[in-house]
């Protein structure tokens, strides 16, 4: 984990959507400005239904029907199933809402996730046709877009992460060591995503994510996922912690009693984080949005290709692939910002995408989030050389980010 912290900032004004938002039963619109029926979601517990699942570019609009017992929430994400492009939340039973975005031609996923939280439901391929949508020039209404679109993304993440943590944290209290340690890497995906958003609240992230050594150091109690981590993959005689200091001085495996204060420690963390992205008042700038994106790969350029983020599991690239996934995302949300800013935002926007598909082909010779990745003490100094070349060759042009979204490049 980094200590630079995105700056999370509650405001009380109502963010003005550009790209989503919702209207009261107005007929959608193709991208010739001719009018088109709603397309309609049936939505319920378990499922996500949508009328057709192909549009023409433009104004699009949603008739949604929340038919279920319990509040759900309607999605639509970007081709790599991450990024959310718009929202609509709080859909309780039996109502029925239209629900109107803007989307330009390419892959879409459309999915439901019943009382807000957990893996989506009924996620399906939307696909857009036809022309591009004119991007409206107004920086104003561009930024608001992109704030309240990557709000939506923290939620979900964070939604993800809750249950997540809660199947975690269940298997590592009752001493099912072999499902903890399954769960512990594909756990952490949701938080290494949008850790800088922890990082802004408080001491909530050095509860969550701190290592041994960091706790130490600043003489708090350790708790959270590495501290968990050293439970699942005990060290032995002769193992050294990552300052080189003897692995077992001072330590004992928890006890039943210490283990569930841990685990309970970890969900009540979790679950604060959960109801500080969900507040109402909650939302982003601009500034953050990019800088989040800096701060999530200088996280992969420290920690992760040192090794010592998860010094006893090895699931290093894991955690890798999970802060370069965030930082693409939160680049996406002000790619087109930064692209508008003339021949020096072009060209700056060029060079990132390069080096991003760069990385992600290079990650990917090591596996994947889903399919698991190579132990990291398993990757030569050799290989994690190319890997710090690879990160810092895409550094160089990212750090450039916040001033070009800014119109400071």
């Amino acid at each position: 984990m980094s200590r630079t912290a995105l700056i999370a900032v509650p405001a009380t004004a109502t963010i003005a959507l550009l790209l989503a938002g919702c209207v009261p039963n107005n007929p959608a619109s193709t991208g010739s400005g001719a009018a088109a029926a709603p397309l309609t979601v049936a939505i319920d517990d378990t499922s996500c239904a949508v009328s057709a699942s192909t549009a023409t570019a433009g104004t699009l609009t949603f008739s949604l029907t929340n038919s279920g017992t319990d509040v759900n929430e309607f999605e639509i994400l970007a081709e790599d199933q991450l990024r959310i492009v718009g929202e609509k939340e709080n859909l309780a039973p039996a109502q029925t809402i239209d629900y109107t975005v803007q989307l330009n031609p390419g892959t879409y996923y459309t999915a439901c996730k019943f009382q807000l939280i957990g893996e989506p439901i009924g996620l399906t391929e939307f696909t857009v046709t036809g022309d591009a949508v004119a991007v409206d020039a107004d920086t104003k209404q561009l930024a608001d877009a992109a704030a309240a679109n990557y709000v939506g993304y923290l939620k979900d993440q964070v939604g993800q992460l809750t249950p997540a943590v809660q199947k975690l944290v269940d298997a590592y209290e009752s001493g099912d060591d072999d499902t903890a340690r399954a769960l512990f890497a594909s756990t952490r995906v949701f938080y290494e995503r949008i850790e800088p958003t922890a990082e802004a609240f408080g001491d909530l992230d050095p509860k969550i994510d701190y290592r041994e050594v960091d706790a130490l150091a600043e003489g708090l109690d350790w708790t959270g996922f590495h501290r968990i981590e050293k439970d699942l993959w005990a060290p032995k005689s002769g193992d050294l912690n990552s300052d080189d200091t003897d692995a077992l001085a001072g330590w004992a495996p928890s006890t039943p009693a210490e283990r569930k204060k841990l685990g309970d420690q970890l969900v009540a963390d979790v679950a604060q984080l959960n109801q500080l992205v969900t507040a109402s008042d909650f939302t982003v700038g601009l500034a953050d949005i990019s800088n989040g994106a800096i701060g999530l790969l200088d996280e992969v350029a420290t920690s992760k290709i040192s090794g010592e983020e998860d010094w006893w599991s090895h699931t290093d690239l894991s955690d890798f692939e999970a802060n370069v996934q965030g930082a693409d995302v939160a680049y996406g949300y002000v790619r087109d910002i930064a692209a508008a800013r003339g021949d020096e935002g072009a060209k700056l926007v060029k060079e990132i995408d390069t080096q991003f598909a760069a990385l992600d082909a290079l990650l990917a010779t090591y596996g994947s989030i889903d399919a698991g990745f190579t132990p990291y003490d398993e990757v030569t100094e050799a290989q994690r050389k190319q890997l710090s070349d690879q990160v810092n060759a895409l550094a160089e042009p990212l750090s450039n980010l916040t001033q070009a979204v800014l119109g400071k490049a």
